[in-house]
């Protein structure tokens, strides 16, 4: 049980240092092509890994019109989102938008598959998103928010890399449903993979049209190291975890650990670059836990006791 919830846990914990990491190629190297590195090698170590263990690659001719929904919406379209906005934003407003997908999500959850959310859920939904606005934003931004209200933020406080960001998150939505479709007749892992590189395709053929080859960067090799740890283990493992878990079992509960993805960032940010947490971060750190429990012990703590 431990270990299937470190397992659980790995994905979010990957994606917390894996905007990080692309984060600083963007200034030498174009959307596109930290888009392609880091799905399309992804793509394939999974599919490889899937072969090595065993898995049946073959899609089931049933799901491939859902696998081809499943690759455009999340494979193309979430990695070109989150990559444009993160282009554009830092890691305050914009990493609070991409981590408030379990909200659309419980909401797709509970439209197509019933999945209950009662009050109990609902105030942990509440709560995380709480959490992850003392995580990502200043603590003077907030409090001239709350003594002000949205007249504080000024004009300027959406700009066009939070409005990517939040079509990333709807994106990334969408598609942790459509990965549920797309896996009913055939192997989840398998799937993933295959979405990765269908989905990179189009982002290839931007690529293409907006630099001609040759179009890898001229990085240094640290910088690729930066780019490997983003696509293996931040998208080949992470995604491969991730839909497998989401392909099965409480959606909304298992989603909740989003918002653990900025606390296992500002963990990382503590342990290897010695940084310090404010207040307000210890306590949306808290406030998160709390939520992710809330959401997963939901039907228990709702229920009267027999």
């Amino acid at each position: 049980m431990v270990q299937r919830w470190l397992l659980m846990l790995l994905p979010f914990a990957l994606w917390g240092t894996a905007m990080a990491a692309m984060k600083p190629l963007l200034a030498s190297s174009s959307i596109w092509t930290v888009a392609c590195l880091r799905l399309l090698p992804a793509a394939v170590v999974l599919l490889l890994a899937a072969a090595a263990l065993g898995r049946d690659l073959k899609v089931d001719r049933r799901d491939w019109l859902w696998l081809g929904l499943f690759a455009l919406v999340d494979g193309s379209l979430f990695q070109g989102l989150l990559v444009r906005g993160l282009d554009q934003t830092g890691a305050g407003l914009g990493s609070v938008l991409i981590d408030s997908q379990p909200l659309l999500v419980a909401l797709l959850a509970r439209g197509l598959f019933g999945e209950a959310i009662n009050p109990v859920g609902w105030l942990g939904l509440l709560l995380g998103l709480a959490g992850i606005l003392c995580l990502g934003l200043p603590a003077g931004l907030l409090q001239r928010w709350w003594l002000q209200g949205p007249p504080a933020l000024d004009q300027h406080a959406l700009s066009h890399g939070e409005l990517w960001m939040l079509g990333a998150a709807a994106a990334m939505a969408l598609g942790t449903v459509l990965c549920r479709y797309a896996s009913r007749h055939s192997d989840p892992v398998a799937v993933t993979g295959w979405h990765m590189l269908l989905g990179g395709l189009p982002l290839l053929v931007g690529l293409g049209m907006e630099h001609p080859a040759p179009w890898l960067p001229a990085w240094s090799l640290s910088q690729w190291g930066l780019m490997a740890y983003a696509s293996l283990l931040g998208s080949a493992l992470a995604y491969g975890l991730f839909f497998w878990f989401a392909s099965s079992g409480d959606l909304t509960g298992f989603t909740s650990l989003t918002f653990l993805t900025p606390v296992f960032a500002l963990l990382a940010g503590v342990l290897v670059l010695h940084e310090t947490l404010q207040p307000l971060q210890w306590l949306g750190a808290a406030v998160a836990l709390v939520s992710v429990l809330l959401i997963n012990r939901r039907q228990t703590l709702w229920e009267r006791p027999q």
